[in-house]
């Protein structure tokens, strides 16, 4: 089987902590979402850091609700989340010319090897590839605004 992780890139022009601040908060997560699975409220904390947990609702197919565990974080650098599945989220970001290169992953390399073959069959790397790809774009859109806002804020003052 291929390398166990499903993962793109893009350069957004905005700063690592601005892109940063968009990930690390939970309540953002929706504003952002590629995949189109989120929905509803966001319970966990404003901020995330490394050990917290956050829930929200979700819906691929049926319904549900998740809970999440961060399990990388540097901060302005890295964050990735799990639920109870031994997959994670991944968000590396590096300064680069003109703002920051994010690296979004969805990581299944602590998955048993069978697993990721039953989630090969059924779709789940495409799936996932869509849902990164959706959200970079998103994510972009969300940070060169904020960022934009926040130096015409600066200006003002």
């Amino acid at each position: 089987m291929s390398t166990p992780s499903v993962s793109s890139s893009t350069v957004i022009e905005a700063s690592p902590a601005r892109v940063f601040a968009i990930l690390a908060d939970p309540r953002q997560h929706q504003r952002i979402d590629g995949s189109g699975t989120l929905r509803g409220s966001v319970e966990g904390p404003a901020t995330l850091t490394l050990g917290s947990t956050f829930g929200m609702g979700m819906k691929q197919g049926a319904a549900y609700r998740t809970k999440n565990t961060v399990v990388e974080f540097e901060q302005d650098r890295l964050i990735a989340w799990k639920h109870f599945a031994p997959h994670r989220w991944r968000y590396e970001l590096e300064p680069v010319a003109g703002g920051t290169k994010v690296t979004e992953t969805w990581d299944l390399s602590r998955v048993p090897a069978p697993i990721r073959l039953g989630l090969k069959i059924a779709g789940f790397p495409y799936k996932a590839r869509r849902g990164i790809d959706g959200t970079l774009v998103k994510l972009a859109h969300a940070a060169e605004a904020d960022e934009k806002n926040a130096t015409a804020q600066d200006g003002k003052a």
